[in-house]
This record gives structure tokens, C-alpha cells and sequence, in this order.
């Protein structure tokens, strides 16, 4: 019995804490340290993409938050444009005797209000009246005499919002005859 016991004594010696029962040697402790380094910068490296991503995902959303809240307003301006325009009409065919009562001056603050609605929606009126004619802001119906190539008169208001036309101005451009 006493034979077995160097054996087990031995035995033990030989084998691992993981229970492998194989032999460290000298250069286990650092290859697994290199391993366990190598899956650190894997994690690491998947962490930073991971964060990367989640980045591009929040500049992504607030992209298409501010890119809806534009097409919200344009399509607002856009239905209200045709009002403001038959209100300006009206407002430019008031009789004389009528444009110093108090409901004439009410429709007439009604108007200022909604101009300033738009502007601070960033909405600007196209220049129009006596301007050069640009076809890229400009919507050419008819010619009658004036200067060539001037707008003489302005149909249709336009109107840009920021650096973007949402409406082009529709205009009578000069023929160059004089009548």
C-alpha cells in the first residue's frame, strides 16, 4: 500500500486545477493569456461597432424626425396658400367707401397675421414685379408689352421655403413693344 501512495501523490501533482490531468508547462499560462487578450479586443472591437451603429441610428432618426416635421410644414403652407392668395384678392378689391371699417381692418390684420405665420415658417415670396424673368423661380403665362425679358406683372404670387421653391411665381413677362 505503501507503493500506491507514491503514485497518487504523484498523480496529483501532475494534474491541473481544471482537471485535465495534464502537466502545466511554462508557455500555457501565456498562450492563454494571449488567447483570453485576443477575445478581449474581439469584444472590445464588437462593443465599438455596436456603439458606432447605435450613433448612426440616433443621427439617423433625428434626420427623419426634422426631414417629416419640413414635409409637415410644406404640405401645411401648401394648402394654405391658395386661401392667402384669394384673400389678398379680396382684400385688393375693396371698395373705397368699405376700406376704413372696422371688419375691412379685421380681415386686413387676419392677412398680416398669416404673412407672419409664414415667415416664421421660413416661408420668403419670390421677387417678381419688374425683376428679370428666371425661369427657376418664374412661371411664364403670357407676354404683353414692356421691357423684354422683364416680369411686368405678377398673376400668382411664389413663394421659397428656406433655400427651396414651393411655388413659382406666375407671371406675364415683356415682349419688348411698347403699346
Amino acid at each position: 500500500m505503501q507503493a500506491e501512495q507514491p503514485e497518487a501523490a504523484a498523480e496529483m501533482a501532475d494534474s491541473r486545477p481544471d482537471g485535465t490531468g495534464t502537466a502545466p508547462d511554462a508557455a500555457s499560462p501565456a498562450a492563454e493569456l494571449e488567447e483570453e487578450r485576443a477575445k478581449s479586443q474581439g469584444y472590445y472591437a464588437s462593443w465599438q461597432r455596436a456603439v458606432a451603429d447605435f450613433q448612426n441610428y440616433k443621427r439617423r432618426v433625428e434626420e427623419q424626425r426634422a426631414n417629416d416635421q419640413r414635409l409637415h410644414n410644406l404640405s401645411f403652407v401648401l394648402n394654405i396658400l391658395p386661401a392667402i392668395d384669394d384673400l389678398e384678392r379680396a382684400l385688393a378689391s375693396v371698395d373705397t367707401t368699405l376700406a376704413g371699417l372696422q371688419w375691412v381692418e379685421g380681415i386686413r390684420q387676419i392677412h398680416r397675421k398669416l404673412e407672419g405665420a409664414l415667415q416664421a415658417s421660413s416661408v420668403q415670396e419670390v421677387p417678381a414685379d419688374g425683376v428679370d424673368f428666371d425661369p427657376n423661380v418664374h412661371e411664364a403665362v403670357s407676354q404683353e408689352a414692356g421691357e423684354e425679358g422683364k416680369v411686368v406683372r405678377v398673376l400668382q404670387k411664389g413663394y421659397t421655403m428656406g433655400d427651396r421653391l414651393i411655388r413659382p411665381a406666375m407671371v406675364m413677362v415683356g415682349r419688348g413693344t411698347e403699346e
